[in-house]
């Protein structure tokens, strides 16, 4: 299985974190990628190509045109306005204000397209969210080409960006990307499954009204984690999208057994949708020893259940999301990976 990679997520090197009410160095951080690497050269898995560059074209598929403008200029319009720190947003279009347009100072522009105050948008950022979607979308080629499946090492991560939002980390919805691409070649029927510890409440908004990518997703109960506003079973996909869109809730303490049970649940979903194509949302995130989140998968786990989604049969690209236990993400992405290789 080929990895794609760029050097180019280094570019995403913000030094604050909105976390408990303090600012902290981001848990979100480019040692992630460096500690999977190793791993990767240290078991021989694979080789390491660089990604192709795409252009905005396929990303203007799954994001507004608006928004990309605004992610493109932030950095300088917040120096340019005599900021002195990292651009993070402070006020939000709430329930109560209705949503007309984004205001023109950037102060306030950021927080129309902002959906959480932890991400900053540092020097650097928008250059590395388009190397990531052009990662994400080298890995779907070489699986459209014809391999059994590519990993996508994306940095900075996607799942949590819809169409005019960023937060959670992400910028650009790389999984969005990729299975829009696919769609686009010629797939008649997509499934993104989604196993970061953290509901994937961008990509589902992006394909929620859709019956054409049916999206699972995996995660902490939004009663009790991040992003908290969307992930509930009962959201099943509207007007075409109807039954496309499946949660699996899980609670604080889960351990192995029972989230391996949601994925065979998920599983059995996809085979039956009669997808051609998967996107697997790669976070690692579910492992005990995650500093923000509350599953208990052991490393051993993830080799197991990159077994399970490779017996679907289908041709998968992993696209990397989130996964905060810095010294340990490499291990257990690689222990997906080759549990994949030695099942398919």
């Amino acid at each position: 299985m080929k990895t794609v990679h760029t050097e180019k997520h280094r570019l995403r090197a913000s030094k604050t974190e909105l976390n408990g009410g303090q600012l902290v160095p981001p848990f979100e951080c480019p040692e992630r990628v460096e500690h999977i690497l190793a791993e990767l050269a240290a078991r021989r898995h694979g080789e390491i190509v660089a990604p192709d560059a795409f252009g905005l074209a396929p990303v203007r598929r799954i994001h507004d045109g608006a928004y990309l403008d605004f992610l493109s200029t932030c950095w300088e319009e917040w120096q340019a306005a005599g900021y002195a720190g990292e651009a993070i947003a402070t006020t939000w279009p709430s329930r109560r204000m209705p949503l007309s347009r984004p205001p023109r100072e950037i102060d306030g522009r950021i927080g129309y397209y902002c959906l959480a105050a932890e991400t900053s948008i540092s020097g650097g950022t928008w250059e590395a969210a388009q190397a990531a979607a052009d990662v994400a979308l080298t890995g779907q080629a070489l699986v459209a080409g014809g391999a059994r499946a590519a990993f996508a090492l994306c940095r900075p991560p996607g799942h949590h960006a819809a169409q005019d939002m960023f937060g959670g980390y992400c910028f650009l919805n790389n999984a969005a990307i990729a299975a829009q691409a696919f769609r686009d070649q010629g797939a008649a029927r997509v499934a993104v499954l989604d196993v970061d510890f953290h509901h994937g409440n961008g990509t589902q908004a992006i394909f929620y009204d859709r019956p054409d990518v049916l999206f699972l997703s995996l995660h902490g109960d939004p009663d009790e984690a991040f992003p908290y506003f969307l992930g509930a079973a009962d959201e099943t996909g509207t007007g075409a999208g109807e039954g496309f869109n499946v949660n699996y809730p899980l609670a604080p303490g889960t351990a192995y057994p029972a989230w391996a049970e949601a994925l065979e649940n998920a599983l059995a979903r996809i085979r039956a949708y009669g997808a051609e194509a998967v996107v697997v949302s790669l976070g690692l995130d579910t492992f005990k020893e995650d500093p923000i989140s509350f599953f208990k998968l052991e490393s051993a786990d993830f080799t197991d259940y990159g077994r399970r989604i490779a017996r679907l049969g289908l041709p998968t690209l992993f696209v990397l999301e989130g996964g905060y236990a810095v010294a340990e993400v490499g291990i257990n992405t690689v222990n997906v990976l080759t549990g994949f290789e030695e099942e398919a």
